[in-house]
């Protein structure tokens, strides 16, 4: 496929929520059926597509950028589990210059590389810091980049909080040609009340929740190997929720502008919550249960 043809698809995320396991493995999963893709790491710790490439370092655009001042292709990019091209962009020296900076050099060498020319992808997905409040992040959603995005979130308050932060970007950027949202991806869900929390949030804020992955030991163990579920364990139930999820993702084209919710909606929905699992948790002790 032409670069006119691709998808470019951003996902966003609280760190540390999954964001960059569960994008290597919509990657990994898609790349197993035939896509050509490209997986662009878009935060400063530029660790996105390590378990695509068994655990190896990755030189950075912004890295070999500073260091060579004239790159190929062949500088910045590796190929990883199932052909997929693997980019990492990136960020400034520690404490120096707008964490965000990487986005834009990366997007800008691959356009000057003509790498979407040349590779033909059929999807690009962009893995990216869900902290959109600085603006280098925004970029893919902002600036015409990615077409739709997706945010991974779990139970935790501060993950729904960074996820309703993003929807203030999209509804704020998706009017005048920015992305819209694809879907929540709900990840680590694990405690009985963690999806129909998710589920309400995504209520409150008129959008829908694409899929459901569960904690599993055969992530963890895959990571340590530095790979995927889907080369680890491809015929674990942990694999087939990554497949179900990148058809999703890849297929299905539904977007919203989503109805971010302001400050003191945003924490009275979580008191409201507390209170439900507190009532809910109490009962079981209560009945004799644990906790």
């Amino acid at each position: 496929m032409s670069e006119r043809t691709a998808k470019h698809i951003a996902i966003y995320g609280k760190g540390g929520i999954g964001k960059s396991t569960t994008t290597s493995n919509i990657s990994a999963a898609l790349a197993a059926e035939g896509y050509r893709v490209i997986q662009v790491g878009c935060d400063p710790k530029a660790d996105s597509t390590t378990i695509l490439r068994g655990g190896d370092d990755l030189p950075t655009v912004l890295d070999t950028l500073r260091e060579q001042g004239r790159v190929t292709l062949a500088d910045i990019s590796a190929t990883g589990f199932g052909g997929v091209l693997c980019i990492e962009a990136g960020g400034p020296v520690p404490g120096v210059g707008c964490a965000g900076r990487g986005i834009s050099a990366a997007v800008d060498l691959l356009h000057e590389l003509e790498v979407f020319e040349q590779f033909k992808p059929d999807v690009v997905l962009y893995d990216v810091l869900g902290d959109v409040v600085c603006g280098g992040f925004a970029v893919p959603i902002r600036d015409g980049i990615a077409e739709r995005a997706f945010v991974v979130t779990s139970s935790d308050f501060m993950a729904v909080f960074a996820a309703n932060n993003l929807f203030k970007a999209i509804s704020k950027y998706a009017p005048s040609g920015g992305a819209r949202l694809g879907g929540i991806i709900a990840n680590g869900l694990q405690a009985p009340y963690a999806r129909p929390l998710v589920d309400d949030f995504a209520a409150r804020t008129g959008t829908r929740v694409i899929g459901y992955v569960p904690r599993s030991l055969a992530v963890a163990q895959g990571e340590l190997y530095g790979q995927t579920v889907i080369q680890s364990a491809p015929q674990s139930e942990q694999a087939a929720i990554y497949r179900a999820l990148a058809r999703v993702v890849v297929g299905d084209e539904d977007t919203t502008i989503p109805r971010p919710l302001n400050g003191p909606a945003l924490k009275g929905w979580a008191k409201s919550w507390g209170d439900r699992i507190f009532t809910e948790e109490a009962a079981l002790v209560e009945a004799g249960g644990g906790v």
